[in-house]
């Protein structure tokens, strides 16, 4: 059995998504970001950086963090969304890269300064708007020719599909970029994925 701690942002539900899958059993364990409970020392003890996601799988045991390791993890335990080797394996990991370190962060920085923060910093809401949209032009060049962000359906796209759902906090018009838009439509009408995305249950 597989604890997922999580909660309801984009990073949470690349696990959510990947979970359901590949149809592992696993039970979630929510870690209410909003009171702060990332913080608890008992989360704390399994990820020292107090961010969700984290899983523990008892069949090892192990205890993971992070994301897109958590993600990689899943992949090669079930044989499932990342080739084993070569250039398929290699297109998902440079996809999945690209989501961790330029989706995620610009993306959640754009989140951050145009509906978090306790005032207005316009240097900061130009600079991450701007960098949104330039990444969501290069997902578009990438689909525009790939139905997938590699080879197949992989966990690069479950991985990013979680953030291009908040485009409207984006202020993104999915309109401006019609292969995102053709490519979120057919990632998201996904049974796993339908379900994923409601975890954990309000």
């Amino acid at each position: 059995m597989i604890t997922l701690y999580t909660w309801g942002t984009p990073n949470g539900r690349k696990v959510s998504i990947m979970l359901e899958e590949c149809g592992l059993p696993y039970v979630v364990q929510p870690v209410d970001i909003t009171r702060g409970e990332q913080f608890d020392p008992a989360f704390v003890s399994l990820n020292p950086n107090a961010k969700i996601p984290a899983i523990v799988d008892d069949d090892g045991p192990l205890t993971l963090f992070e994301s897109g390791a958590i993600l990689v993890y899943l992949a090669e335990k079930t044989g499932r969304f990342l080739a084993p080797s070569g250039p398929a394996r290699y297109a998902a990991l440079q996809w999945l890269m690209f989501q961790m370190g330029g989706v995620g962060p610009m993306f959640g920085q754009t989140h951050h300064f145009l509906r978090f923060a306790p005032e207005p910093v316009p240097y900061a809401i130009d600079r991450y708007s701007k960098e949104t949209r330039r990444l969501y032009g290069v997902l578009d060049a990438r689909l525009a020719d790939n139905d997938y962000l590699a080879e197949d359906y992989s966990i690069a796209d479950m991985a990013t599909f979680p953030w291009v759902a908040r485009h409207e906090w984006q202020k993104i018009d999915l309109a401006e970029f019609a292969n995102v838009s053709r490519w979120f439509a057919d990632v998201g009408s996904r049974s796993a994925v339908k379900r994923g995305m409601e975890v954990p249950a309000s």
